[in-house]
């Protein structure tokens, strides 16, 4: 049987190892060049501004906020009402430190509806517990939103192109903010209607109070919003929000044995606000140095 010989590793000189590494040093010396290279617009850029481009997944804006305020006459609706319409008018006002960051007010007001006002389900249980009891003390609260006033950090971590079936390209992007604020809320309330007690044929079971009271309650707000930019100027803003505050839980009117009102605990009310409007940002855009 013929042996066959063992071949030995091959060793690199240490000559050979320094060729190597001196090769990998001068490669990486040569990219920024050839990135720069590659780049030529972006280093242009950072020559003139003198520092480094932060990057940017979306290149070349079509909407910058940065140092612009921001005023949004806008309309509003509380859906979470299930007892009355609460349709509200109002203003939202932003200065933006930022594309990014933005300090704003929300100011906004609804009108007293009335009897108008309420919905059905208010109407049904007003009936029911009548004609369940015609002596009952039921009465159906109607918290209205009145007034209020929101103070709100703004922040919008995205933005964004959508191309409209090919068409063009609508700009956007979406926020989200967190703040405090002040509400104020119609303490009113539903309850029997004498002439729907007296057989009136056509009359509504419930009329609301005369005379409400209005309560003030601080509110912390957190909510979301959608700008869609149509011009250098004006975008259409769809903002919801949610209003939390502390307030007595409601009052139906029941009482105790003894003939006192009963006694009423604390709960956390949620006002849910949405709202739509037209965004107007003053002065006009800086020229832009464009990267393409």
């Amino acid at each position: 049987m013929t042996t066959l010989p063992v071949p030995r590793p091959t060793r690199i000189s240490l000559t050979s190892k320094l060729s190597v590494v001196l090769g990998l040093v001068g490669l990486l010396g040569a990219a920024p060049e050839a990135l720069a290279a590659d780049h030529p617009a972006e280093t242009a850029l950072e020559e003139m501004t003198g520092k480094k481009l932060p990057p940017n997944l979306i290149q070349n804006r079509f909407f910058v906020k940065a140092n612009r305020f921001e005023i949004a006459p806008s309309i509003g609706y509380v859906p979470n009402n299930a007892f009355v319409t609460s349709i509200y008018g109002g203003a939202i006002a932003a200065y933006h430190f930022s594309d990014t960051f933005a300090a704003e007010g929300a100011f906004l007001y609804a009108p007293n509806t009335g009897a108008s006002g309420m919905k059905g389900l208010t109407q049904t249980l007003v009936g029911i517990a009548y004609e369940g009891n015609n002596d009952t003390t039921f009465r159906q609260p109607l918290d209205r939103l009145q007034l209020g006033a929101i103070f709100s950090a703004r922040w919008a971590p995205v933005y964004g192109k959508i191309n409209l079936i090919g068409e063009g390209v609508l700009n956007f992007d979406l926020y989200g903010t967190a703040g405090v604020g002040l509400m104020l809320v119609t303490k009113d309330y539903a309850s029997i209607n004498p002439d729907y007690a007296s057989n009136v044929e056509g009359a509504d079971p419930a009329i609301p109070t005369q005379s409400p009271a209005t309560e003030a309650y601080p509110a912390i707000n957190l909510g979301i919003g959608l700008d869609f930019f149509l011009t250098q100027s004006i975008a259409l803003k769809i903002d919801a929000r949610s209003a939390f505050y502390i307030a007595d839980q409601p009052d139906y009117g029941n009482k105790l044995p003894n003939g006192q009102p009963e006694p009423l605990e604390k709960r956390l009310y949620n006002t849910f606000l949405t709202t739509a409007g037209v965004s107007i940002y003053i002065p006009r855009m800086k020229p832009r140095l464009f990267n393409f």
